[in-house]
């Protein structure tokens, strides 16, 4: 059974950084891209990262570019978000996902992804 497990989550002043993971059960998270989405209330899933796996290539949103970064530790299974710089438009339930499909460079669309995490709370606030 596919399992995505994200961890990391929490409360952070403005300026703060916290680093998310996702944790995979089941399957080698190194044969996927993993992407890491977000969600605010009110708002539809919003694209943030992902990172391919055919040469862990990235592509980040412009929203958030330059201020977190996605890398894999494939000894653990595991994929991480540092994010750096919180802003309180970072609050959201942030997921990740995973596609066996191989990119040169991975896309952030829903669609493409067809195994989710159940998400964890993010909230930039002081």
């Amino acid at each position: 059974q596919l399992q995505l497990v994200e961890s990391g989550g929490g409360l952070v002043q403005p300026g703060g950084s916290l680093r998310l993971s996702c944790a995979a059960s089941g399957f080698t998270l190194d044969y996927y891209t993993v992407a890491w989405f977000r969600q605010a209330p009110g708002k539809e899933r919003e694209g943030v990262s992902c990172i391919s796996s055919s040469d862990g290539s990235t592509n980040y949103a412009n929203s958030v570019k330059g201020r977190f970064t996605s890398s894999r530790d494939n000894a653990k299974n595991t994929v991480y978000l540092q994010m750096t710089d919180l802003k309180p438009e970072d609050t959201a339930v942030y997921y990740c996902a995973a596609s066996p499909e191989v990119f040169r460079l991975c896309v952030l669309r829903v669609t493409v992804f067809g195994s989710w995490g159940q998400g964890t709370q993010v909230t930039v606030s002081s």
